[in-house]
């Protein structure tokens, strides 16, 4: 009796051990970062670490963490059952709604979307990861497009699904997000492969392969990925190579239970297996596959697991078999599975099989449901088919065939009277538009010389009013001379700088590129050069241009050049007395749509300049001219001077 209570002790006490080290493994006592997430902090994803993070749960009390926790365990529930995965999902889902957290609301939105779409559900999957756009963080819309992406590939709208995963490429590399990159290059090559272009999405899957390689971590993406490469290769008949990337990614969904993956390769092994003749291996792959989908409980998965099997017995020739395969593959497959690429290779694969086994008009009827759900895109062949079929059908009947026989080649004529209908419409087609690219390329001969000459012409009128102003200015400086009063010559020395201000504008024009826009940072350094020169400050006085190129339209440069030549006069007459050295600065820039302009000096400011009048010829003109452009000025006289300007550029112009 002893003995007994003493081995049942032990048995709890290890138990109780076993508990709390799978505990320990799951949080750590570090407060700050307690939790070792999956497949990000670590890759210790065994048999019972699902179980150990439940158990974790329960004993979470901070909401952040706990709401992660469930978060994590939903999403890699669906890795082994899709409809505990829901549940875990749906449960958080009314939690946060309960704590009124809008953020992970559309968290728990993403990880139900991901897993809607799995169990076929595509249209509510679409609805549930668009609303939870709106709700997430930029760094969880890479994740939520891979979802959105898979969705649209389900239903055959490839375009749509690459859109998506190149939105996650760009946001990846924008977060530097290495995940987010290999996971958008592992769909890019998935939807390659759907497209038939092997080689482009081998490229892809390999450049996946080399960024999850690189982070360390053996996740659920990373073994979806060696799966797609390997599909790649199979397509491109290196079977070597597919089938080591077939066994890498078996050997990493065997360790984690990772069953849609699982699944997913032993479909591609009953192909690869089938085209090597290893009949035995593909049969055993199929079995493995159908084996995952349902531990999975994923019909998708169960109904490509049959279809592989029906596939690989047509090849072998078990007709009734294989006949009994893909029904149970088409009966899976409910009206709205949303899948109708794999649904029409099951209708294909019957009508073989029946044919095979001589049943034409089963045969017949399969493969106008392929026909039907495949469209527009493989008319012809299925048609051919079908013409086939109906042939062998009359011939088993004793029907004779030269009604058929009559009735291709009336078929065979149509086609070519309508081949050259094509043909000679297209050399129309081609000639008219021949003629039209003649007539405009002659057009655009005489638009470009006649852009030629007009430019000629203003380069020409902005030369000319150059010229003038410079006459203008010389004039003025010939009347100066010949006037004894100061104040006089003073006024006509600032009026002189004005003109010559404008005539630089002009200037810049005519040996510009541009004919309507002037570059702001050259003109006001040549400007400030010209004062400083008319002032005889240049071994005294700097002017500094703090600003990047900016073209400004002729309009807007015109006035503010007069401003800027008025404060600069402003500055060498007032700012620094008794012939100081000084610096005067000037910047201007674009902030939103508006122009902001300041200049600057370093000189002796309010205290010296107090009884300086205030209501001058140029204080009125940068007034005016600020009006004109329906801007604000502000100044500042505490330490030097600096006035500032803002203009809005849509009134200025």
């Amino acid at each position: 009796m002893r003995k007994c209570c003493l081995l049942n002790f032990l048995v709890l006490c290890f138990f109780l051990w076993n508990y709390q080290f799978s505990f320990a493994q799951t949080v750590n006592s570090d407060k700050t970062n307690n939790y070792q997430q999956v497949f990000v902090k670590t890759d210790n994803f065994g048999a019972s670490y699902l179980d150990s993070l439940e158990n974790t749960l329960k004993k979470t009390q901070n909401d952040s963490l706990y709401f992660l926790i469930l978060n994590d365990l939903s999403y890699y529930w669906h890795t082994r059952n899709l409809k505990t995965a829901l549940n875990f999902t749906n449960t958080g889902l009314k939690k946060a709604i309960a704590k009124e957290d809008t953020l992970w609301q559309g968290r728990f939105q993403i990880t139900q979307g991901a897993i809607l779409l799995r169990m076929e559900k595509l249209d509510s999957a679409y609805l549930v990861l668009e609303d939870a756009k709106k709700k997430v963080k930029e760094k969880d819309l890479p994740f939520l497009n891979t979802q959105l992406g898979y969705v649209f590939e389900r239903k055959g709208e490839i375009d749509r699904a690459a859109d998506f995963a190149l939105e996650s490429l760009d946001l990846g590399k924008k977060l530097n997000d290495d995940k987010a990159i290999a996971l958008a290059y592992s769909d890019l090559s998935n939807l390659f492969w759907k497209q038939s272009k092997y080689v482009k999405g081998l490229e892809y899957g390999l450049k996946s392969v080399e960024i999850f390689e690189q982070r360390g971590i053996n996740d659920l993406d990373y073994d979806f990925t060696l799966y797609v490469v390997g599909n790649n290769y199979l397509e491109l008949k290196e079977y070597d190579k597919a089938l080591n990337f077939y066994e890498h990614s078996i050997a990493i969904g065997e360790r984690y239970g990772f069953y849609n993956n699982l699944s997913d390769v032993y479909i591609s092994l009953v192909d690869l297996y089938a085209y090597l003749g290893e009949f035995e291996k593909a049969s055993l792959s199929g079995v493995n596959a159908i084996k995952y989908a349902q531990l999975l409980d994923n019909d998708f998965m169960l109904m490509r697991s049959w279809l592989s099997v029906g596939k690989l017995q047509n090849l072998q020739g078990k007709y009734e078999s294989a006949i009994t395969s893909l029904q149970k593959c088409i009966e899976i497959a409910t009206a709205d599975f949303g899948d109708e690429f794999y649904l029409n290779q099951a209708y294909d694969l019957l009508g073989k099989a029946y044919a095979g086994n001589h049943q034409y008009k089963k045969a017949y009827a399969a493969f106008e449901k392929y026909d039907k759900l495949k469209n527009q895109i493989f008319t012809a062949e299925a048609d051919q088919r079908i013409s086939l079929l109906q042939t062998e059908f009359e011939v088993a009947q004793k029907e004779t065939t030269i009604g058929l026989q009559r009735t291709k080649l009336n078929q065979q004529r149509v086609q070519q009277t309508f081949v050259l209908i094509i043909a000679g419409l297209l050399l129309l087609l081609l000639i008219v538009l021949y003629k039209t690219f003649q007539n405009n390329r002659k057009k655009n001969k005489l638009l470009e010389r006649q852009n030629q000459e007009k430019e000629f012409l203003l380069k020409e009128i902005h030369h000319r009013v150059k010229n003038n102003l410079e006459i203008v200015s010389s004039l003025l400086a010939l009347q100066s001379a010949r006037i004894n009063d100061p104040k006089v010559i003073e006024a006509m020395k600032e009026t002189q700088n004005r003109v010559h201000s404008m005539s630089m504008i002009h200037q810049k024009l005519y040996q510009g590129k541009d004919l309507a826009t002037i570059e702001m940072k050259d003109y006001f350094t040549n400007l400030g050069n010209y004062i400083i020169n008319a002032f005889g400050a240049q071994d005294r006085v700097e002017v500094v241009c703090h600003m990047d190129e900016l073209e400004l339209d002729i309009d807007i440069a015109l006035p503010v050049g007069l401003i800027v030549n008025e404060l600069l006069t402003n500055a060498l007459k007032h700012a620094f007395p008794s012939n100081e050295r000084g610096l005067v600065t000037i910047s201007i820039k674009e902030v939103a749509s508006c122009l902001v302009l300041e200049v600057s000096d370093n000189g002796v400011g309010q205290i010296q300049k107090r009884n300086i009048p205030g209501q001058g010829f140029g204080t009125q003109l940068i007034q005016l001219l600020t009006h004109q452009l329906d801007g604000k000025m502000t100044q500042d006289l505490n330490q030097g001077t600096s006035v500032s300007f803002k203009f809005y550029l849509n009134k200025a112009a």
